[in-house]
């Protein structure tokens, strides 16, 4: 049975601990101490990256749903003591324009800011804040919450080129509705949690091995570019974006049988449809083009010799301020747990 208080709660740890890409160690650490409670045995990758073993014999299939969130990066001070900065994955400045961040220093320290427009004032540059696109490269900044006015005065505070910054994810919940950033991809690990703990808690043992790979590099392509030896499957959860000419649902879940890369393993994907149709899961089939992929694309293209299929809740906004249901959840939830022990 699907925990939906436990799932949203777990959804909302992950939230707190801020991961852009590279910035792994406190979300790690995290699903480690809730791993730990549920008497879940795991190892670390030296890179990063938490793989939990579920038991289950005969061949082994890896489940995997990623723990890293878009972001920015310092990339150099500007003379007025604001932050020339870059993305880290894939996001877009008009998807982040006026967004609180938080800026982690190397040293440990922690400063806030916003991501602004220079000029910023509709009042005083109207025509230009009208006509001229935002672009990371020269007119969109971070400006700290602090007293500083030259790139010395900041530089004074600790921060540098090379800091990360994490965008606020402004979770809130509607109607059954989850409005987030990083949806993608901490709603799904969440669905993966819930079903570690759902197994563990009735001491039940999948039909066949499974192992959960929480990876922390998926935004950028190499989440399980490696993977233990004997995976003969690999399984991404991860959003499926909604939009025109999609079938993809936020109440659903959907199987992927194509992503802008190349297409999902035939054989695996019918076996997730027929799943789902036993299960009486909601779910739709989808292509996901022309800009989109799974870590599953990175286990394939590293040489791995094995099957490859993704499934995951219809989300809206991708990589912006993402909406999806708990129904989506739910139908996510729904299809792994019945894939898992066909």
């Amino acid at each position: 049975m699907f925990d939906e208080k436990y799932c949203l709660e777990t959804f909302e740890k992950l939230l707190r601990a801020d991961s852009t890409t590279g910035q792994y160690e406190e979300v790690q650490s995290l699903v480690c101490a809730m791993l730990d409670e549920l008497g879940v045995p795991y190892t670390l990758l030296r890179k990063g990256g938490v793989i939990a073993d579920l038991g289950g014999e005969d061949e082994t299939l890896a489940v995997t749903a990623h723990l890293d969130d878009i972001g920015l990066m310092v990339r150099h001070l500007n003379a007025d003591g604001t932050l020339n900065v870059c993305p880290v994955g894939g996001l877009y400045p008009f998807y982040c324009m006026g967004e609180n961040v938080r800026i982690h220093t190397r040293e440990g320290k922690v400063f806030t800011g916003t991501v602004c427009r220079t000029p910023n004032s509709i009042h005083v540059t109207e025509e230009e804040l009208r006509t001229v696109p935002p672009d990371f490269r020269s007119n969109v900044c971070v400006v700290l919450d602090e007293d500083v006015r030259s790139a010395e005065q900041t530089r004074r505070l600790g921060v540098e080129t090379g800091d990360v910054i994490a965008l606020e994810p402004r979770c809130t919940f509607a109607n059954g509705y989850i409005k987030s950033r990083f949806v993608d991809d901490k709603a799904c690990a969440a669905v993966l949690l819930t079903a570690i703990r759902e197994l563990s808690r009735r001491s039940l043992r999948p039909r066949r091995r499974v192992l959960a790979c929480f990876a922390v590099y998926e935004e950028i392509g190499h989440g399980t570019t490696w993977l233990p030896e004997g995976v003969k499957d690999i399984l991404a959860i991860d959003i499926a974006p909604t939009g025109p000419d999609q079938n993809s649902d936020e109440h659903k879940v959907s199987i992927f049988a194509k992503d802008s890369r190349f297409p999902y393993h035939w054989g695996m994907s019918c076996e997730l449809r027929e799943a789902a149709i036993a299960a009486g899961v909601d779910y739709v089939m989808d292509i996901f083009t022309p800009h989109y992929g799974t870590d599953c694309d990175g286990s394939i293209l590293a040489g791995h010799d094995l099957r490859h299929a993704a499934i995951g809740p219809g989300t809206a906004n991708s990589h912006g301020y993402e909406r999806t249901h708990i129904d989506g959840l739910r139908n996510t939830y729904e299809l792994l747990m019945a894939y898992i022990d066909r």
